[in-house]
């Protein structure tokens, strides 16, 4: 028997996956400023990582990629695209 989430549960839910987004993204963006291997080849690194790391615990929750509400499939979808654009910035700036 599968549970129905309410409205507000599912607003409650994807709230703090956004949340959980954009600390990430903080952190993510305090520790690129220090690699030593340059802002945007760190970034891109880190933003890589970050990738496989929310896709791994959306394998291990087994939670499912087009979801009603936001999930870890969600943020790495969200990271990889954020890592082509560094990645492409990075190449035309090169």
């Amino acid at each position: 028997m599968r549970m129905h989430l309410s409205q507000q549960s599912r607003a409650l839910k994807s709230g703090e996956v956004i949340v959980r987004f954009l600390v990430r993204m903080i952190v993510l963006l305090a520790f690129a400023s220090v690699a030593g291997i340059g802002f945007t080849a760190g970034l891109a690194m880190l933003l890589w990582m970050s990738t496989l790391l929310s896709a791994a615990i959306a394998s291990f929750k087994r939670e499912r990629p087009l979801a009603d509400v936001l999930n870890h499939w969600d943020e790495a979808a969200a990271y990889i695209t954020l890592c082509c654009l560094v990645e492409s910035i990075g190449g035309a700036a090169a």
